[in-house]
């Protein structure tokens, strides 16, 4: 079983209230996620230990740069994103790095299985 694992506490309400329907994730990851793949979505740190949220499935996988990304995607990653830039802002705040329009991105919709 994999994980699709969220580090920030901050992602354990929208993955709890179910907002939260894809991620945004720095390079290209299709070697790490594929379409159809059964996942626990988790949260907590690395090297630590991890809340199961629940269940799920990989629906999609996109590979694209920072500026294809869709209104769609942005919703999907955090609802409080309204522009691209506020991505960028958010992502580098992740990595620690700074960020172009043009790096690459995979963009990894789920939703739960009710078993």
């Amino acid at each position: 079983m994999k994980a699709l694992n969220f580090y920030s506490s901050n992602y354990h309400s929208q993955l709890v209230c179910r907002r939260k329907t894809c991620t945004i994730r720095l390079g290209d990851k299709t070697n790490k996620y594929a379409e159809g793949d059964i996942i626990w979505v988790t949260v907590g740190k690395r090297f630590s230990q991890k809340k199961k949220i629940f269940t799920g499935t990989i629906d999609r996988v996109l590979v694209k740069p920072i500026s294809q990304l869709t209104m769609d995607d942005l919703q999907g990653e955090n609802s409080d994103l309204t522009s691209i830039d506020d991505l960028m802002v958010f992502l580098q705040s992740i990595y620690d790095k700074t960020l172009t329009s043009s790096d690459i991105v995979t963009v990894v919709y789920f939703s739960e299985i009710i078993e």
